[in-house]
């Protein structure tokens, strides 16, 4: 048995394995620099559509709080006026963390296919079916983008039928309390790890076997994933880390062992 194998019998360090790999991902950026240029342009995209989010949204706020606001000549309208900042930029540091998910995995889905493939490729040498030409590479970004887009809906769908659950008087906000972050995590392993199964042609459900039979792996990656989110402003780099981390998962792990 190897120490990849072993890390996956023992629970803590399976799961400890796991939350490393977004982060030994850095490792892989700084020794093949040439894999930024899949990452410069999603980057750029969201990084100018969350600036402008951010921007338009606070000056809006701004304006409809010197609107309707009490003055600040008198001392609770001073109060109250910074009290609405604060949450002002609580709210908006909420809004950034979960909508990033959503919008910053539609942009980069395209790249990530070819993020993924090309980290692999330069861990484990050509891949056999690798041709490279410009109907493969359409076909495939439109492919990416409306999986992509179904994750998304299923995700939500269940969230929702979760947050309904969360009225159920006694028992239900515990439910939610138990389940909401379970299906969160298990999200963001679907998510990432689709890059690369995918490309191995697994259906969904050989997916989710791939990964259910390594939960304390997938959990650990899972939650190295949801820490990075969770840090602001290093969420912006948490999308090509998670990807080139599952690829370093999936090589360390292929499906046969």
């Amino acid at each position: 048995m190897n120490v990849s194998q072993a890390a996956v019998v023992k629970p803590v360090a399976g799961f400890a394995r796991g939350i490393s790999y977004p982060l030994r991902a850095v490792k892989v950026f700084r020794k093949h620099p040439g894999l930024l240029r899949y990452v410069a342009i999603p980057f750029a995209i969201n990084l100018l559509v969350f600036s402008l989010s951010v921007y338009f949204g606070l000056d809006l706020f701004e304006w409809l709080l010197e609107k309707y606001a009490p003055g600040t000549e008198v001392w609770y309208g001073m109060v109250l006026y910074y009290l609405a900042w604060i949450v002002a930029l609580l709210l908006t540091a909420v809004i950034v963390f979960f909508s990033f998910t959503v919008i910053g995995n539609l942009v980069a889905s395209p790249f990530n296919e070819f993020l993924s493939e090309r980290t692999e490729i330069l861990l484990t040498g050509p891949l056999a079916d690798e041709r490279f030409t410009l109907g493969k590479i359409l076909s495939e970004a439109k492919y990416a983008l409306g999986v992509e887009i179904k994750k998304l809906l299923i995700f939500a769908v269940c969230m929702l039928l979760l947050f309904g659950i969360n009225f159920v008087p006694g028992i239900g906000p515990l439910i939610y309390a138990v389940l909401a972050p379970l299906l969160t995590l298990f999200f963001l392993v679907v998510e990432y790890m689709a890059f690369v199964l995918m490309r191995k042609h697994m259906n969904f459900k050989e997916q989710r076997r791939y990964i259910m039979r390594r939960p304390m792996l997938m959990g650990g990656f899972a939650c190295g994933v949801f820490c990075l989110l969770a840090i602001p402003f290093v969420q912006f780099f948490c999308i090509p880390l998670a990807v080139v981390g599952a690829t370093l998962l999936w090589c360390d792990f292929p499906a046969e062992n």
